[in-house]
């Protein structure tokens, strides 16, 4: 008997985020990657522009939250999961919060990327939806280690720089 492993809907998604981070790494962008979802439908997919747009705030989520609003034409995003390739750091989570995003999906972890060298914050999405008493839904380790991939590729960049 042959045994398939189906795709679930997370790492449908997931797996578009970081195909975006992957093409965003090749453009001289960090290794993140974002995703916005709604009934099974895609309604931004971008990578970060940090670098690009000489915006420290020009995380993937904040860009894939600013197209799917202007898409959307709301600021709030009931109903949509975000899908990341990392852990959300704070600003992301809040906006997340403040965009009433229904469900993060993330990848790899914040220490991770703070392993890396990146200015994170290591206060994790569960610490913040505790403290904060947050509806959001979170569930971390999706794909984690595609997602760690995208910190190997991004390292052997020569291009590659950091925040």
């Amino acid at each position: 008997m042959i045994s398939m492993k189906v795709e679930t809907v997370d790492e449908k998604f997931m797996r578009l985020a970081i195909n975006k981070a992957k093409q965003g790494i090749k453009q001289g962008q960090t290794p993140f990657g974002a995703c916005i979802s709604k009934d099974g439908e895609v309604i931004s997919c971008v990578h970060n522009i940090v670098w690009e747009s000489l915006d420290i705030t020009a995380h993937a989520e904040i860009s894939a939250i600013r197209e799917a609003c202007k898409k959307l034409n709301t600021v709030d995003l009931s109903g949509c999961v975000i899908y990341s390739t990392c852990e959300p750091c704070p600003m992301c989570f809040s906006a997340c919060h403040w965009a009433k995003i229904s469900k993060i999906v993330y990848g790899a972890q914040i220490e991770d990327a703070k392993k890396l060298g990146f200015s994170e914050l290591p206060i994790s999405n569960k610490e913040m939806k505790q403290s904060s008493d947050s509806p959001i839904e979170i569930v971390g380790n999706v794909l984690r280690e595609e997602n760690l991939e995208l910190f190997k590729l991004w390292s052997e960049q020569e291009n590659r720089r950091i925040y």
